[in-house]
């Protein structure tokens, strides 16, 4: 790695951490939040739901397994990345390893930034900044070089799905005898993990990809699948009117992440901005109340997630023919809801993972499930 010398991290509250550029040398700026994964950050760095966010990792090592050269699967999906580029605006790290060794490594993580024009910043005390976001919240910050100042940005008073949501329709088709019936989802596209859409095609369903403000309601599908993606719900308003409409027809309905928020909201619930957020591969959730007859769900039991989101459902908000599927047992914050007799279900963290565990992947199943009841 060439190092570019000094750069800084200007918080909103003016602190300052200065350290050593990596990646592409360049300004930006957007709301810092950390993670505390300790693994995943090619895919985390592609995740859609970054747009507009500095990212801190706190796991003091980074870069030391390099990155995957970029492949497709089957589908035409991308392998080993959650998107096409990285979505994040920039990357925080205490220690950057210069060398890296694995046998998937086509490149360094400096050599992705650069190409990618994201610029890295190391050295910094990460555990010093995740005490300042933890005590006074996430906060607007910029890393900046000498003589390239930048303003601060504000992604959460953006709309950050215009540049994350596809621009047109497209299908996907699922694996042949997944499914002892061929059925279509469309998934509203509000910054997908190519995860999501892996996960209902290994299931053997057909996806209707189509753009988060996207009228969906006149295609023939069995079910409706609204993913995660950048920012504040509450600037999704077509989206929340299209969900409210598809709510009145009755087929079953998944929103994982910010489509659990958007469904909340469509529902008639309040959605709130935690003080600093739940990224992490570790965050512990209860099951409160079994959804249906689904014989994969065990009330008590409790499972780890994948998460990575700033805003949560507000529990006392939920209409009255809506329950509480899930909490945090770290904050005790809404981790999931369902309909009392209705098909209609969300969760806030991904059963896709990726990076993360697998442990609620069984959503997946129990949403296919219930469209084959329908």
């Amino acid at each position: 790695m060439a190092a570019l010398g000094t750069a800084r991290l200007v918080l909103e509250d003016g602190t300052i951490f200065e350290g050593e550029g990596f990646g592409f040398q360049g300004a930006s700026a957007g709301e810092v939040v950390f993670s505390t994964g300790m693994v995943g950050y090619p895919e985390s760095l592609t995740d859609p739901s970054y747009k507009g966010q500095i990212l801190t990792l706190t796991y003091p090592l980074i870069g030391n397994y390099g990155v995957p050269e970029f492949t497709r699967d089957e589908s035409g999906l991308p392998f080993g990345f959650e998107s096409e580029k990285i979505q994040a605006s920039g990357l925080i790290v205490s220690e950057y390893a210069s060398r890296h060794s694995h046998h998937s490594a086509a490149r360094s993580l400096d050599q992705w930034l650069e190409n990618e024009k994201i610029p890295g910043l190391a050295g910094i005390d990460t555990r010093a900044l995740t005490k300042i976001l933890r005590e006074r919240g996430s906060m607007l910050g910029k890393i900046e070089f000498p003589g390239m100042p930048t303003e601060f940005f504000d992604p959460n008073a953006a709309d950050l799905a215009a540049s994350v949501s596809p621009r047109e329709i497209s299908r996907l088709g699922g694996k042949e005898g997944a499914s002892p019936k061929r059925l279509t989802v469309v998934m509203l596209d509000c910054g997908a993990k190519v995860s999501i859409p892996r996960s209902l095609l290994r299931r053997g369903v057909d996806i209707v990809r189509v753009p988060y403000d996207h009228y969906f309601l006149n295609l023939d599908y069995d079910g409706l699948l609204i993913t995660n993606g950048p920012g504040d719900p509450c600037m999704y308003g077509t989206t929340v009117k299209n969900i409210e409409r598809s709510l009145a027809v009755g087929k079953p309905i998944l929103g994982i992440c910010l489509g659990h928020q958007l469904l909340a909201l469509a529902a008639g619930a309040d959605t709130y901005k935690l003080k600093f957020g739940h990224r992490s591969h570790n965050q512990p959730c209860i099951e409160q109340n079994g959804n249906g007859s689904n014989s994969r769900s065990k009330p008590g039991r409790c499972f780890i997630t994948s998460q990575n989101h700033g805003y949560v459902v507000r529990k006392d908000s939920l209409p009255h023919d809506w329950t509480v599927w899930f909490t945090n047992v770290n904050d005790g914050t809404v981790e999931g809801i369902h309909h009392i007799s209705k098909p209609f279900f969300s969760v806030q963290f991904h059963p896709e993972a990726n990076p993360g565990p697998e442990d609620t992947g069984w959503v997946f199943d129990q949403f296919v499930e219930r469209m084959l009841r329908e």
